[in-house]
């Protein structure tokens, strides 16, 4: 076709699908069982047949993600082009204002703007990391699982695993007993740290378990192993107390996968809560957003460390100095392999960014559930 045609398209419709896995075994964290992972995958439709994909999560609220998407805002891209991201983002941003500046409505938007940059993508024959201005193509990943819920014996096996498969750094789950109990955390860490070796690199996640003092003194307990951060010590939103963690200078801190744009990043940075930044491209704004999101990072000189979906945050870490790891999420890789028909994996800890066009994605439909497009206001077919 034309690339001018191409260029000149309109988005002509949108459709929402739904996917998930009922998790095989006990998957708890600090403080929530996790039963059942999902993807709320959207497909961008243009007037000269392209299609662009964006995905984000649905561990609960899948159908109510769709909902929005179907009734509430689809509607005002319809008839917009795909390129002008930024528009399109401030419109609907202003359009939800009063219920979407965090949560499941910023989610819904953020896989219409991924699957945009999909689009743009199409149009001019590239991938997204080389719109964005990146050259790297082999991004170093860190292998991700470690539940609270597994005894000390399953979680070194697990970290052995990750290991085995060539990840030279790991992350694990902490806050047993809800937190209750940094004692026996510091005995599980160590017990993995002494199986893996000093050469491989650990992450603690605590998803918000700790008071700022408890945390600290398990920092304190850990410190000599190569702890390469402790994630979210604090309730995500005690700033206050991750700023009194992070100044103790004991272990760096990571936060901000709850943070849905760039004022929840700033806010981290220019408190001086965070030594990496953990923003998830498919919650906080997508593409559009979270590159603001980076830049604020890097004029802070912080370290970019994002929560899950690598294959979506690989384009992002191409183009950022400030980004140095994606994460691998074990728990993911069989919806990973349901949803899309050509997902690359990790190779010996790092994963290459396919050369294809967009986002190099394609979807595998015999396994997703379409849930409706806008002009069916969200019914089934």
């Amino acid at each position: 076709m034309d690339n001018s045609k191409l260029v000149n398209s309109k988005i002509s419709d949108i459709k929402t699908y739904l996917i998930e896995t009922k998790q095989k075994g006990n998957f708890s964290d600090s403080t929530r069982k996790v039963e059942t992972i999902g993807y709320v995958v959207v497909e961008v439709i243009t007037d000269t047949g392209l299609k662009g994909i964006g995905v984000t999560y649905h561990e609960v609220g899948g159908e109510a993600i769709c909902e929005f998407i179907n009734k509430s805002i689809g509607h005002l891209l319809i008839g917009s082009s795909p390129l002008e991201t930024e528009a399109l983002y401030d419109e609907v941003f202003a359009y939800m204002r009063g219920v979407g500046r965090k949560g499941l409505a910023f989610c819904a938007y953020s896989a219409i703007d991924i699957a945009l940059w999909d689009i743009k993508g199409k149009i001019f024959n590239l991938p997204v990391y080389k719109l964005l201005g990146g050259k790297r193509v082999t991004i170093p990943c860190y292998a991700s699982g470690g539940w609270v819920s597994y005894s000390t014996e399953e979680l070194v096996a697990e970290a052995q695993e990750m290991v085995a498969a060539g990840f030279k750094t790991i992350k694990i789950k902490i806050g047993f007993d809800g937190g209750k109990n940094p004692n026996e955390d510091s005995k599980r860490i160590h017990a993995v740290a002494e199986a893996i070796g000093p050469d491989i690199g650990i992450m603690i996640d605590a998803n918000n378990a700790f008071t700022s003092s408890t945390a600290l003194r398990l920092a304190y307990k850990l410190q000599d192993l190569n702890i390469v951060f402790f994630e979210e010590p604090v309730f995500a939103d005690d700033l206050p107390g991750l700023a009194r963690f992070r100044a103790a200078n004991i272990l760096p801190c990571a936060s901000g996968e709850h943070e849905y744009t760039r004022f929840g990043a700033r806010d981290l940075i220019v408190n001086k809560c965070i030594d990496f930044l953990q923003s998830d491209i498919t919650r906080c704004g997508g593409f559009t957003e979270a590159r603001k999101m980076l830049a604020i990072a890097q004029a802070y000189n912080i370290a970019y460390a994002p929560h899950g979906f690598d294959l979506i945050h690989a384009h992002l870490l191409s183009a950022f100095s400030n980004g140095v790891y994606l994460e691998s999420l074990f728990m993911f890789n069989e919806l990973v392999e349901k949803t899309f028909t050509n997902a690359p994996k990790p190779v010996d800890g790092n994963l290459t960014i396919p050369d294809r066009p967009g986002l190099g994605l394609t979807l595998n439909y015999d396994n997703l559930t379409y849930y409706g497009s806008v002009e069916k206001r969200g019914t089934n077919e």
